[in-house]
């Protein structure tokens, strides 16, 4: 089973997610993973980071992974259960952390998927919806939100379940059979 779920910039995303992947949990058994792709890399997302931990509360197993999400979903046990935080951060750190060219941003991606339903994963992943906007003038910044949006697209024709948050509220665009 896989999710998308997207909305804008403290749109309460996360913690719908993260509800959804305890109820998935629930249903399944296995261990949860919080799979993790922000870096702590100033006080601010320091501060960000402990507070979706201490909200997040116990029971989940940390996985880092600001880059190599293959790497970290191989960690993950069979009939396990993943909550991956955000794709919006790790598709910027795959562009510009050393992560390779888009076209292989959107290979890492579709490996992880196929890796997710092979091994019976409930997957739940979580991404901004950040081109609302007008389209911008600057190339380097069409350049991300073209790929993120190519990473978007795949991963809702691939999900069982698109859910886009707004205020807090969910709306399904596809619901799970």
């Amino acid at each position: 089973m896989i999710a998308f779920v997207s909305g804008g910039a403290r749109s309460g995303k996360s913690a719908f997610a993260e509800r959804l992947a305890r109820e998935w949990h629930h249903g399944r058994g296995g261990r949860r993973y919080y799979l993790a792709t922000a870096r702590a890399s100033d006080s601010e997302m320091a501060a960000r980071i402990a507070r979706h931990r201490r909200e997040r509360g116990d029971g989940w197993f940390t996985l880092e992974a600001p880059l190599a999400l293959d790497a970290a979903l191989a960690r993950v046990e069979a009939g396990g259960t993943v909550l991956l935080d955000c794709l919006t951060l790790w598709a910027s750190q795959w562009l510009y952390g050393g992560g390779g060219p888009a076209a292989e941003g959107e290979r890492v991606l579709g490996e992880l998927l196929a890796r997710a339903r092979g091994q019976s994963i409930a997957l739940v992943v979580v991404s901004n919806d950040i081109n609302e906007d007008l389209p911008p003038r600057d190339p380097e910044v069409w350049r991300y939100l073209a790929f993120l949006q190519r990473l978007h697209r795949q991963l809702a024709i691939e999900a069982d379940r698109v859910v886009e948050v707004v205020a807090g509220l969910p709306i399904d665009w596809k619901e799970a059979r």
